[in-house]
């Protein structure tokens, strides 16, 4: 472990539950704990340079005996809390055997790769403590562990003219002798600079002059980590004030895998809230009035939705939420073009969102009907009958080039494969003149006409 002492002298921290008696270290009683922190006038060190539990009164035991003033480390309580959730009501144990038996360990760790130097290793520290006292089962905590990117910001620069109060938009800076600045992202809007929200931003800049392209102020912009020194911290509420609280939940894990880093970049975000309303329309008509329909659902439409809850399983389990998401777009696309507003169609599909739009399926929810919360729904199961191609777009190929795709039921035998091609007026320019010496036909693959 990094550290050499397990005590800090700072305020924030469990405080040892240890007292002195003629100078001796001595361990509470059972029956004096819980030892909770005391109430202190200031979180600061005492004049005389003693922690902040030296400034609370009377800390002492009932019997008059100073109490330890250092408490333990950040990762003291945080490294064990897991195993505390899985007996969390015992009063008298830190859990108990019968359900350290039936918990045994963690399903799934997910933190940043700084945790693994961090907190993780001082879990698996404690844990094998625990391990070896035969206190817990299993020697590691933790089954698995995903490691989340960090989300990056996208900075924004200005370009000031050395020695000079005027600034240059970016297509110009290369003209002058300039210094580049961070300036707030929220005074930029698409790279293009609010040059009076400048003048208001600090101070110094009350009397700036622009160098403008167009009559804009262009400003330069890098991928770098999201910092308040930086200005380039996107604030989450105007964000959900503007889109709302779906929208950014959905784009967040629209950016990319869950593992890698990403830049954040707000242009992104419209195209995500275009979806969400688009999906709102499905069960909407044009003046926004909820308009479903009981009947049957056709075979297209059930196969859009089975294939969209067993791909949505599976990317679930693989923690893959940004092929998630992309699987409900094509899915809303789909269900748009069929023109689909039946119930038995978007009901399970209101369930298989509310992982990723909890407010937009519980609004939804609602609509259709139910006085229940969506959460409590059974999640969707997808019927492999449903999946079933009923026809293969077969690319046609003459001479080894393809030239054109013919849709054909899956069952056809390769004769009627054969003839169906040749037949096609699509075949007729390739074929007119020539004679065929032979159709080789791979079943759902590909057709080749071999002419001469």
């Amino acid at each position: 472990l990094r550290d050499a002492i397990f005590s800090r002298q700072r305020y924030w921290g469990e405080p040892f539950p240890v007292y002195y008696k003629d100078g001796m270290p001595h361990v509470l009683s059972i029956k004096d704990l819980p030892l909770e922190l005391p109430p202190v006038d200031k979180y600061l060190p005492t004049e005389k340079g003693e922690p902040p539990l030296a400034r609370a009164k009377n800390w002492k035991t009932k019997e008059g005996y100073p109490l330890e003033v250092d408490t333990m480390p950040g990762f003291a309580g945080s490294s064990g809390y897991y195993l505390r959730y899985m007996d969390p009501k015992n009063q008298t144990q830190y859990f108990s055997p019968e359900a350290i038996n039936y918990w045994q360990d963690v399903d799934l760790y997910i933190g940043g790769a700084e945790h693994a130097t961090g907190h993780l290793i001082y879990s698996r520290f404690w844990n094998k403590f625990l391990y070896d006292l035969g206190m817990v089962v299993k020697e590691e905590p933790f089954k698995k562990l995903i490691n989340q990117g960090m989300i990056q910001g996208r900075s924004n620069f200005v370009y000031r003219v050395k020695g000079t109060n005027k600034f240059v938009s970016f297509g110009l800076r290369k003209e002058y002798d300039v210094q580049r600045i961070h300036v707030d992202i929220n005074i930029v809007d698409n790279d293009i600079l609010d040059t009076e929200a400048f003048r208001k931003w600090q101070p110094e800049f009350k009397d700036a002059e622009f160098i403008l392209e167009d009559g804009k102020y262009i400003c330069g912009w890098e991928v770098e980590k999201m910092s308040k020194s930086l200005y380039n911290v996107q604030n989450p509420d105007e964000l959900i004030e503007k889109y709302g609280a779906d929208t950014l939940r959905l784009y967040e894990m629209f950016l990319g895998p869950i593992e890698q880093s990403k830049p954040w970049d707000t242009k992104g975000i419209e195209g995500v809230f275009r979806f969400i309303k688009k999906f709102w329309r499905l069960f909407h008509n044009a003046e926004n009035e909820l308009e479903l329909s009981d009947a049957e659902p056709s075979k297209d439409e059930l196969k859009v939705l089975h294939k969209t809850i067993k791909k949505l399983r599976e990317d679930i389990e693989r923690f893959s939420f940004n092929t998630g998401v992309s699987a409900f777009m094509i899915c809303t696309n789909e269900l748009s073009d069929l023109k689909c507003n039946k119930r038995a169609i978007l009901e399970p599909l209101t369930v298989l969102i509310a992982p990723y739009a909890p407010h937009l399926a519980e609004e939804l929810w609602s609509l259709l009907g139910h006085t229940d919360s969506v959460v409590d729904a059974k999640y969707p199961e997808y019927n492999e009958e449903y999946l079933k191609e009923s026809n293969f777009s077969y690319p046609v190929s003459f001479n080894g080039k393809m030239r054109f795709k013919i849709d054909l039921p899956v069952d056809m035998g390769k004769e009627e494969v054969e003839k169906a091609v040749l037949a096609a007026e699509e075949s007729q320019r390739w074929l007119e003149g020539k004679t065929v010496r032979k159709i080789i036909v791979v079943p759902k693959r590909i057709v080749n006409v071999v002419v001469g």
